[in-house]
């Protein structure tokens, strides 16, 4: 399943739609940047809050938490020893790492699990301007924490490069 998100829209504070291959709304990204730190919320077509995503505060590096249900589910942060500046690694409570690695910036990258492909990042597909695609290649993986990692993963590179 391929999703779309438009890039020029990124960043805390924004809401906007991430539509299915088919045009359809299915996830909606909304922006709390008026809180004491950055969060956002990924909400299915009908509303209901599936992801909630806020930073790490008082972090070494940046990091971002992603909770379901108000439970912890993963940490995102870029991964330490790389000589690359485009890897980072998801930790999910259970110890579970994904890893992502590509090139961030330019939105092309892939999500692996043990070596295993789940999900592709790439303007390639593309011709509509400032859009990305999100291709879960697995089925039975979760399509709402591969959107999230992707979406999460370009804004910490994003801030990293403002940062250099």
């Amino acid at each position: 399943m391929r999703y779309l998100v438009r890039d020029r829209l990124l960043g805390f504070g924004d809401d906007y739609w991430i539509e299915d291959e088919h045009g359809e709304k299915a996830f909606l990204v909304d922006g709390k940047a008026l809180r004491l730190r950055d969060t956002f919320e990924l909400k299915d077509a009908d509303g209901r809050v599936l992801i909630d995503i806020r930073e790490k505060m008082l972090a070494l590096r940046d990091t971002l938490l992603i909770e379901r249900d108000g439970e912890a589910l993963a940490s995102i942060r870029r991964k330490r020893l790389s000589l690359l500046r485009n890897h980072y690694r998801v930790t999910l409570v259970d110890g579970t790492e994904l890893d992502v690695s590509g090139k961030i910036l330019d939105r092309e990258f892939a999500i692996e699990y043990d070596g295993e492909l789940l999900a592709v990042v790439s303007r390639r597909w593309l011709h509509l301007r400032d859009t990305y695609g999100v291709d879960v290649v697995r089925e039975d993986a979760d399509h709402a924490l591969l959107i999230t990692v992707a979406v999460c993963v370009i804004l910490l590179a994003e801030r990293e490069g403002e940062e250099d």
